[in-house]
């Protein structure tokens, strides 16, 4: 089957686009029973700019939110962060600030084993 895309009408595009939209929330739905985490959970997550630690209080298809919260300036050796759960430098957000991570953004997310207190 063969479309000429120069023919359809902004109607159809649109309705392409709704299509397109509608699948790609079936897939991020579908996927939300793999999602490796659950609330309660100490991460460290990577995006593509900064790294975050904390305690997941809840996440859907769009994002994860943290509390006990902290933005990593500087994790230090990678493998060694990951295994005593010290990061070389970080800055903790107040204790009634909860950040959002769009799950766009994330590169990549690890259990962090140490307990927050030890970050901060």
């Amino acid at each position: 089957m063969s479309i000429n895309i120069e023919s359809l009408t902004l109607a159809e595009l649109r309705e392409i686009a709704r299509l397109g939209q509608v699948l790609a929330g079936q897939v991020l739905s579908s996927c939300g029973d793999c999602f490796p985490f659950k609330t309660g959970d100490i991460v460290l997550i990577r995006t593509v700019t900064h790294y975050y630690v904390g305690r997941i209080k809840a996440w859907d298809a769009q994002g994860i939110v943290l509390s006990e919260a902290a933005w990593v300036a500087d994790t230090g050796r990678f493998g060694t962060a990951l295994v005593s759960g010290i990061v070389s430098e970080c800055e903790p957000y107040p204790d009634d600030a909860t950040p959002y991570v769009a799950r766009g953004a994330i590169v990549d997310a690890v259990q962090f084993k140490a307990t927050l207190r030890v970050v901060k």
